[in-house]
């Protein structure tokens, strides 16, 4: 057997044991809360959730209301963190691999700065709209977040090219002034401050199935999408020039790369707020266990991003209970100790 296939071998077990572990995870997590549920209650009742399972396993002899704390409260929530933690990870991590940058995160072309001002005016004026049973903060959130990449998009490009430099200018320069006009909003509705600063700060709480539907299909659709450009991200690290060269065309898979993640950052920032630091940190940290290979770092970043807000929003909403956390505190104080940690230890490595 030669190294290459052994390689994607030893991928392809460990992207299999992260996604057993993080199921497992999920079922822990569904057992803490005020309410004490065992472990094994509670793997029965999320195996029953699926299709294939559901006349196999019978949960008639558990509680009724564990049944429902379960399945209509504790599991949505905690597939809902999932989902959001894997879509900003992999987001950062391809982001960060165009830019080549480490500093750079899902919402660094303005993305957080247009869903929090369309998410501020919702709140402010009042709005009361759905579509497709997505809640007025959401919508507006959304609207927000793709209204500003699209903004940034065309102050960035030139022609047909999208200079990467223009495109990081554009967003911040974007971002910088739609915050002020939030903080200036903010400033002239008070009364609305705590409602605006809590969606800001992001979190779960009264989160249910329907947050799970809007999100899942763009999240596992983009994650595809983004593993299928993965080899010519790989390429283009070596400098757009060198990957062109290569027979690569850049700038149509910086458009790809763009379009799918802004529009999967929008949706989960539309139903989570602004959770910051997992599309900065986990990528950065699983690129420095794993390497810069995108076509290993992009499963691992969105595995590890999943396990990372589930483990945070688990703490948010039980470490002070009753009262709850907004899970963006929670993501900053954990992740930054442990980020400068690693940074720490490869920095000895090296020495």
């Amino acid at each position: 057997m030669n190294i290459h296939i052994e390689k994607k071998i030893k991928w392809r077990i460990i992207w299999i044991s992260m996604g057993i572990i993080l199921f497992f995870l999920c079922v822990i997590a569904t057992t803490i809360g005020i309410a004490n549920i065992k472990i094994t209650d509670a793997l029965r009742i999320v195996l029953h959730q699926l299709p294939v399972m559901k006349n196999i396993i019978k949960i008639e002899d558990i509680s009724k209301s564990h049944q429902i704390i379960i399945k209509s409260i504790r599991l949505p929530r905690i597939l809902l963190s999932v989902l959001v933690g894997m879509s900003l990870s992999i987001s950062g991590a391809t982001f960060q691999g165009i830019f080549k940058n480490p500093m750079a995160d899902p919402f660094v072309i303005g993305i957080s700065s247009g869903a929090a001002l369309g998410a501020t005016l919702a709140i402010i004026f009042n709005i009361d709209i759905k579509i497709l049973q997505i809640n007025t903060i959401s919508l507006f959130a959304l609207l927000g977040a793709l209204g500003t990449t699209y903004m940034v998009y065309n102050l960035a490009r030139i022609n047909s090219q999208i200079p990467v430099t223009t495109l990081l200018l554009s967003g911040i320069a974007v971002g910088q002034f739609l915050t002020a006009i939030m903080s200036f909003l903010m400033v002239l509705y008070s009364n609305d401050l705590n409602k605006i600063i809590f969606w800001t700060l992001g979190g779960f709480s009264t989160k249910g199935w329907q947050q799970v539907k809007i999100i899942a299909l763009p999240v596992l659709i983009g994650w595809s999408l983004l593993y299928f450009v993965s080899k010519d991200l790989n390429v283009m690290l070596l400098g757009e020039e060198s990957a062109k060269n290569l027979g690569i065309e850049v700038e149509k898979t910086k458009r790809m790369i763009l379009l799918i993640n802004s529009f999967m950052v929008a949706v989960a920032v539309s139903v989570s707020g602004i959770i910051g630091f997992v599309g900065l940190i986990i990528p950065h940290i699983v690129r420095i266990l794993v390497g810069p290979d995108h076509r290993i770092l992009i499963p691992i970043a969105g595995l590890g991003g999943g396990l990372f807000m589930l483990l945070a929003d688990t703490v948010a909403r039980t470490i002070i209970a009753p009262i709850e956390i907004p899970v963006g505190i929670i993501t900053a104080i954990f992740g930054g100790p442990f980020f400068i940690y690693l940074l720490k230890k490869k920095k000895s490595r090296l020495s």
